[in-house]
């Protein structure tokens, strides 16, 4: 970490920080053997000023993690560009486009990833919506959109190669306009996990459905093709919420990869013991807080990269079978 010269408050603001992210008991990763992956809404990244102290915070936060998939990164890339230069050059980036309309809200994905830990091998691209032969115009058009396309790209860890698919799906005006987004969201990474040409099997879904609760009707339609949340998460009742009630985020795979996940996962609070301890001086409410760092808190899980055993079991499975 490159934090450069600090004033008094923002020292004394990261000391308390660190004592929350201690409290998360996030374990650090393990060449070759484990990574830390994550999933934060970083509210209006890029379009509203932050303070200082904020981007020493942010970069504080993503450096408990080895890859993190940021989503609400706006067009405007100059604060990713502050909290990269104290993340430091061990540090990279892929990121989309944004999309350029009220409807898309000028977002971008982001992933942010540790060099030392994760390689990234080449992939990435916006996940387009299915399109169906018009049999007037004879031309191939899209049957839906989902306001921000998704983006995926492809890592390497270890002996673990696999791709990154983060979302953002649009809130609506209730509940019910989310559920045609999931299910179709669901049917195209189903799709894609079945063709034989796919660059990897290991999908991991993340990101901000807007879904509030397990069990919910827009979980069922984002897991009703087979993705499933780890069970690591699944016995955390933690939501990502400040108030830790809302499943909003989430970090969904298919179950033939389930070896790969560890019992290690939770969310990092950040905004337990107050606000005041961070911002002593010209203390911000609880709203205007959540401009500088988040409305979300950030949802993690430890990945097994070691995956050499495993393969060695199929090919004499496959062998002998």
């Amino acid at each position: 970490m490159f934090h450069g010269n600090l004033d008094a408050d923002t020292a004394a603001g990261l000391k308390e920080l660190r004592k929350r992210i201690d409290d998360a008991h996030i374990p650090p990763s393990v060449l070759d053997k484990s990574i830390t992956i994550a999933t934060w809404n970083i509210r209006e990244f890029g379009r509203r000023k932050r303070r200082r102290e904020s981007y020493h915070y942010i970069a504080e936060i993503l450096n408990q993690f080895d890859l993190i998939a940021i989503v609400e990164l706006r067009r405007n890339l100059s604060q990713l560009r502050k909290v990269m230069d104290i993340l430091g050059p061990y540090w990279d980036v892929v990121y989309s486009d944004y999309t350029p309309d009220y409807g898309g809200n000028w977002e971008r994905f982001a992933y942010l990833f540790n060099k030392r830990a994760v390689t990234f091998t080449g992939l990435a691209a916006e996940l387009d919506p299915p399109r169906k032969k018009n049999r007037i115009t004879k031309e191939y058009e899209a049957q839906f959109s989902w306001w921000r396309s998704p983006f995926l790209a492809s890592f390497r860890s270890g002996n673990f190669d696999f791709v990154v698919i983060s979302a953002h799906i649009r809130w609506g005006d209730k509940n019910a306009d989310r559920i045609k987004p999931l299910e179709l969201l669901a049917q195209t990474i189903d799709k894609r996990r079945r063709d034989s040409y796919g660059t990897d099997k290991d999908i991991i879904l993340m990101g901000d459905f807007n879904i509030p609760a397990i069990g919910d009707p827009l979980y069922e339609a984002i897991t009703h093709k087979g993705l499933k949340m780890p069970e690591a998460l699944a016995k955390t009742d933690l939501g990502s919420n400040l108030k830790k009630d809302k499943r909003y985020d989430q970090i969904l795979h298919y179950p033939s990869e389930s070896k790969c996940f560890t019992d290690n996962a939770g969310v990092l609070d950040f905004y337990t013991g107050g606000i005041k301890k961070l911002y002593p001086n010209d203390t911000p409410d609880k709203k205007a807080f959540t401009y500088e760092l988040s409305d979300h808190l950030p949802l993690w899980i430890e990945v097994d990269v070691d995956t050499e055993e495993e393969k060695l079991d199929q090919i004499i499975g496959r062998n002998r079978g």
